[in-house]
């Protein structure tokens, strides 16, 4: 069962893209892109072996670490909103 605080932190991930207007179109794809990968992570276990599943958490960690980072300057919430989920996935063990 995943926490509520990672649910909480997708939400307010989702929030706070909303309130950004000024985010350029890939990095708004790459978001949709990472929310679908932590959808499925979310979901019931696909029939993929566990070690394709640790490859995709640990890229799609390593993908929304890069895209806080290039958030840092222009969009601090935003980053600081991606960080939360980040943390948030980690203490759900994903």
């Amino acid at each position: 069962m995943v926490s509520s605080d990672l649910r909480n932190k997708l939400a307010e991930l989702h929030a706070e893209l909303a309130r950004t207007n000024r985010v350029d179109a890939q990095s708004r794809e790459l978001l949709a892109t990472l929310a679908d990968d932590i959808a499925r992570l979310l979901g019931p276990p696909a029939p993929t072996s566990e070690r394709a599943e640790s490859t995709v958490r640990r890229e799609t960690s390593e993908r929304l670490e890069e895209l806080a980072v290039q958030f840092d300057a222009e969009h601090p919430a935003l980053s600081t909103a991606i960080r939360r989920v980040i943390d948030a996935l980690a203490k759900a063990g994903i």
